[in-house]
Formats: C-alpha cells, structure tokens, sequence
C-alpha cells in the first residue's frame, strides 16, 4: 500500500531572531530537541564574550576573578528569577536534572518517604531511599490527583494506638516528598502540578517537581506553582554547557550533609580530623570550582526568554506539535504512545512506533537517507515506555509492534518543512 501524505496548510511561526535563535548545521534536521536542545545564540554569545574573562570564583582578588564571580552570582540571580524562586529559597547549581534530584534525595531529613508515579524519567525514580512510594500510571490528570490523594491519606492515617502522624516540622511525624514530573519526556503530556502541590499541602508533603522538560516550552514558576523544590538541565533549555539548577526551600538543604566534601563548601576546618564547619547557603552543595560557563550560558536563555513573547512561541510551537500528531495519525502502520487521552495538553514530544520496523533500524535509516535526527529507545523511562507500548498495541490491535519507540521532539528553530519532512520519511519507511 503507497501512502502519499499531503499535509495541510499551517502557519508558520513567527521568526526567532537574535537571542533565541539556535545554531544548527545546514541540511540537517534536529528532531531530538527532548534529548539535547541545540545551542541558542544568547547562551553562545554569553560564553564568547566572558571567555577571555575566564578565571577562579570566589577564590581570587584580581580583576578577572572579580569579575568571573560576580558573573556566576548574577548567573543565579537571573535564574532564580525565572524560576520564580522565593525569598528564603536556595538556587544550587548541579550538573543537570538527575544530578539535582540526587542532591536533594540525599538532602532528605531521616525517615523521608517519598511519592512518586511510575511515569516518571529515571531520574526521578532511582534517586529516592527505600520505602519510597511509587504510584501507578493514572488513566488521566484528574486521576493522578486522586491517586495521590488517597496515599497521601494512608500515610497520614492514624496508627493502631490512635496516633496521628502531624505535618512534617511540627515536632513529630516522618516527612513525606512528592516527586512528580511537570511535563512527560516520553509522551510530552503536561502532568497536573499545580492540583498536586494543593493536595501535597492539605496532607502536609512537600512537593518536588522534574520541570526538565517543561521549562524549555513554558513558563515555570516555584511560588506560583506552590511547590517546594524544582530541578531543571540547561542542556535541554537550549544552553548546552553542562550546568543545572535545584531551587527550593533552605532549610532541608542547609540540614543535609554537603552533597560533595571540598573545598567552597566549608566556613572552617580546623587541624583535627573532623573539625570541619560546613557552610549554608548554595555553596554548602557547590564544593569545588563551579561551572561558571554553563551557569552564565544558562542565565543568558533565562533572561532571553524572559524577554520573549513566551505566548507567540507556545502558539507556533503548538501548531508544529499538532501539524506532527495529525501526520503522524494519518499513517497507518505509525502508532502514537500517551498516557491520558489525545487532547492533553503537552510539549513540543511525540513518541510513536512504526509496526514491522525495528525502532533502531528506523532511527538510522531516517538519519542515513534523509538527515533527520531522532530518539529511539525507552527514553530512560524504561517501565512506563513498556507500559506504553504494551497500550499501543492493544489500542491498535497489532502485533507487529516493536519492543522499543521512536520520539520526534521539537522546540525553537523547529519548522513545518522539518516536520514534513519527517512524515514524508516515515510515509516512505512504513
């Protein structure tokens, strides 16, 4: 059967100059932004024009020095201001997503249980200490808030003897963390975060948010989310220089034990094995030299953005992510994965199976023949992409589908003629 794929007229999106726009090479298309997204040319800039700058923070007097600090506390300035942190919050700056969400899982004050979905990346699933609580993946959003009320409930019950665990802080009673996604790296399904921090504080949780895939498609904002701690990569929010960020409250942070021993992070150490003061603040979690250029890369696309018609960019990417689901529901032999219904607001992912074709084999023809990058696998999500395909093929009565999907994910610099080329691809392929 020959599938000639037309697609239909959409508008093209507005252009992104200047600040945000991405570096690419010519010719080839980058459909993988939900991986890596590409360099934008604020974060390139930003890192040119303080390279020849470059030197030691917080530990030098000279003019470079000074300047080179004074960059990498105004780097966590302007991000905390995007992120909406609070007064009393702390930006720490890690390596990425997973390496914030293990800073704060060994932040945890003791006997710490933590809630999390099985809809999770891994990073927000292996990080968290045994006995954490991990939640079935709901049908839909309004699913989740129930599911998670409910368990919230039966930690919060009273024991045998009548007792009833108080909120954490009150003087008794063992803390509970949500964990929760804001936006699927499968999927791109947005995840009910706002619902699920008011039913983390009527049971008296807190609240930590994966907001790695969220940030680069929307705004994100701690105080107006009401959450407690929010981890984010700069890989994926178009600044590729190897930095993230934890924001959130102080006081389980400056409780915890350094996340890493050395300098940067201590107030004093004395002549005895153990006679060490550590630190408060960021810098009890930043020992060693930071990354000042992945930091100030970072902080150049928070404020680009900042500056942005954030709205302009959510409606032109909206119509390539729904220009790329209508194609892709109009082959025959291509299968879509979600976890709630089809018209769930999500980002700019979609994550689908070609039936017949081994995913691997047609990741690399599309990058062989027609210079089209994009991810196959189980996209470090492994039990809910399982959970997924094994929902694909029973929605689609197939069984000729693959043990591992394909996702196609796009961002700023994504055009119709990529999208389209994709779905001509993948019409030749099937």
């Amino acid at each position: 059967m020959t599938v000639t794929l037309v697609p239909p007229p959409a508008p093209q999106p507005p252009a992104v100059a200047g600040p945000l726009d991405v570096l690419g090479v010519p010719g080839q298309v980058n459909l993988d932004y939900a991986a890596t997204a590409p360099c934008a040319r604020a974060a390139a800039d930003a890192v040119a024009e303080l390279l020849p700058w470059y030197a030691s923070v917080h530990r030098g007097a000279g003019a470079l020095s000074r300047r080179c600090t004074l960059a990498y506390e105004r780097a966590r300035q302007t991000v905390g201001d995007f992120l909406g942190a609070r007064a009393g919050d702390h930006v720490v700056f890690t390596r990425n997503t997973t390496d914030a969400l293990n800073l704060l899982a060994r932040a945890l004050p003791a006997g710490t249980t933590v809630v999390t979905f099985g809809g999770e990346h891994h990073a927000n699933l292996l990080p968290w200490p045994r006995g954490s609580v991990r939640l079935p993946v709901p049908g839909d959003p309004a699913g989740a808030v129930r599911a998670l009320d409910a368990a919230l409930g039966e930690l919060r019950r009273p024991d045998a003897a009548g007792h009833r665990p108080t909120r954490p802080g009150a003087g008794h009673g063992p803390p509970v963390l949500v964990a929760v996604t804001a936006a699927s790296n499968v999927t791109g399904e947005r995840w009910p975060v706002a619902e699920l921090a008011r039913v983390a504080r009527r049971h008296g949780a807190r609240i930590a948010v994966d907001a790695a895939q969220l940030a680069p498609h929307a705004p994100v904002d701690v105080a107006d989310l009401d959450v407690d701690y929010l981890a984010l990569s700069g890989h994926k929010l178009y600044a590729p220089f190897g930095a993230g960020v934890l924001v959130g409250r102080a006081d389980w942070l400056d409780a915890a034990p350094p996340y890493l021993a050395g300098g940067g992070a201590t107030s004093h150490v004395g002549a005895a094995t153990h006679d060490v003061r550590w630190a408060t603040g960021p810098a009890r979690h930043e020992a060693g030299t930071p990354n000042l250029l992945g930091a100030v890369a970072l902080a150049a696309v928070c404020a680009a953005l900042a500056d942005a018609d954030r709205v302009a960019l959510h409606d032109a990417e909206q119509a390539l992510l729904t220009r790329l689901r209508e194609g892709v529901a109009a082959l025959p032999h291509v299968v879509e994965l979600r976890t709630f219904g089809p018209a769930v607001p999500r980002v700019g992912i979609v994550s689908f199976v070609v039936a017949g074709r081994d995913s691997a084999q047609v990741a690399a023809e599309l990058a062989a023949t027609y210079d089209i990058g994009v991810r196959d696998g189980l996209f470090c999500a492994h039990p809910l992409a399982r959970r997924l395909l094994d929902e694909a093929a029973a929605r689609s009565g197939r069984r000729d589908l693959p043990p591992t999907a394909l996702r196609a994910s796009i961002g700023l610099g994504s055009t119709t003629g990529h999208v389209d080329r994709l779905l001509a691809a993948l019409a030749a392929l099937a």
